[in-house]
């Protein structure tokens, strides 16, 4: 199956299929991180899933209306079989990208062999505007030295570049340093992600629900005009603040506005056709994580196992397994995030409810915002 194979995409429905797919194809990476979500350690682990296991992988991911897919890890440099998996990924049809670590595992020669095999995105964590910062983020020094000679290697090559940031209290007070910082690195999308108090990610790193909402706000402000597209995960709030400052900004009632046409500008699908995901991706909605041993996850963040793929199929378990399914019911989420008006727009992030809560249904534990309809309650009370 490896040559060019076309195949139409259905319209997205979050019930069968994913939006994304993220496979994190080797724990192994030389960093250490004071955030990880993997845990990483030094060497793959023996479990993890084969090459053959890795093709039926792909086809698995191909058949479910052709999604993104996303290596990861650990560092996925450390995976021999990278780049015969993602040309294999390529040929069918698919649009994939790479998340390594900027190690010297990174090489001329393998950015190179990327950009060959057709990768549409290559995406470095980049978490400080300077060494001292990132490097005691990233647990390496010399990590901050290495990423911006790595991103130098790509814009050369003119490969969309990707940079993600965790935005925590290591590097809350330098966001505006950072976004300088991105202009001059010339990169499509600027991902930001708000930490989850999970693997070594701790919960006093975390920022508070009002450092959340200003950090939001200062997104929404920047993204009118920067000259890359900003991103965020486990910020699913951040899209009810932009959709109230349209409707601000418009003057009308928030009913008259599409969510929608709220969206910022998607410089990233101008450049490498990875376009932005629709409204209400969230962990297991939209969004599904396999693990290096083939554990089905709603995501990364979210370490709750819906099944395995060596035991039943990728679409079998999305589809079929009562974690995803509860996940899909933003109905049924409880606290504030059940009765907000937002939450088929937002819903929280279900990882972080369960990290701080222990319920992955509870009310997203770091948003200001109070709904409508708890606030009609309050009134007549």
């Amino acid at each position: 199956m490896h040559g060019q194979e076309l195949k139409q995409q259905e319209p997205i429905n979050f019930k069968k299929n994913p939006y994304i797919v993220i496979w994190e194809v080797t724990r192994a990476c030389q960093l250490k991180c004071v955030h990880c979500r993997a845990d990483a350690q030094n060497k793959p682990d023996p479990m993890e899933l084969s090459s053959e296991e890795g093709f039926k992988l792909i086809d698995q991911i191909y058949e479910m209306n052709i999604p993104m897919l996303v290596f990861t890890g650990g560092d996925c440099m450390m995976r021999e079989d990278l780049f015969e998996l993602a040309d294999y990924a390529v040929k069918k049809g698919m649009r994939v990208s790479i998340t390594p670590s900027a190690t010297d595992n990174v090489t001329k020669e393998r950015m190179l062999r990327a950009k060959e095999v057709g990768l549409s995105r290559w995406a470095f964590s980049l978490d400080g505007p300077n060494p001292t910062i990132h490097d005691h983020f990233r647990g390496t020094p010399g990590s901050f030295d290495l990423t911006i000679e790595k991103v130098k290697y790509l814009n050369e090559l003119n490969m969309p570049l990707q940079l993600n940031t965790v935005i925590s209290r290591y590097n809350f007070e330098y966001l505006e340093e950072m976004a300088e910082l991105m202009k001059d690195l010339k990169v499509v999308m600027w991902y930001i992600f708000l930490l989850v108090p999970t693997g070594r990610g701790q919960l006093d790193a975390c920022l508070t629900p009002t450092e959340h909402e200003k950090v939001f706000r200062w997104l929404y402000e920047l993204s009118k005009m920067a000259p890359f597209d900003i991103k965020t995960t486990a910020a699913q709030h951040y899209r009810r603040v932009v959709f109230q400052q349209k409707a601000r900004e418009k003057a009308v009632d928030r009913s008259e506005i599409r969510y929608e046409d709220t969206l910022t500008k998607d410089m990233a699908s101008i450049i490498d056709g990875l376009k932005r995901a629709p409204k209400g991706v969230n962990d297991g909605n939209g969004f599904v994580f396999v693990s290096h041993t083939g554990d089905v996850m709603p995501s990364g963040l979210l370490p709750l196992v819906g099944g395995n793929v060596r035991d039943m199929s990728l679409a079998e378990i999305y589809r079929e397994s009562p974690i995803f399914k509860d996940l899909r019911n933003p109905d049924n989420y409880k606290g504030k995030c059940g009765v907000c008006e937002f939450r088929y727009v937002c819903g929280g992030s279900r990882s972080r409810t369960y990290a701080v809560t222990g319920d992955y249904m509870g009310s997203e534990p770091y948003c200001v915002y109070i709904p409508e309809a708890i606030r009609k309650k309050e009134k007549t009370v």
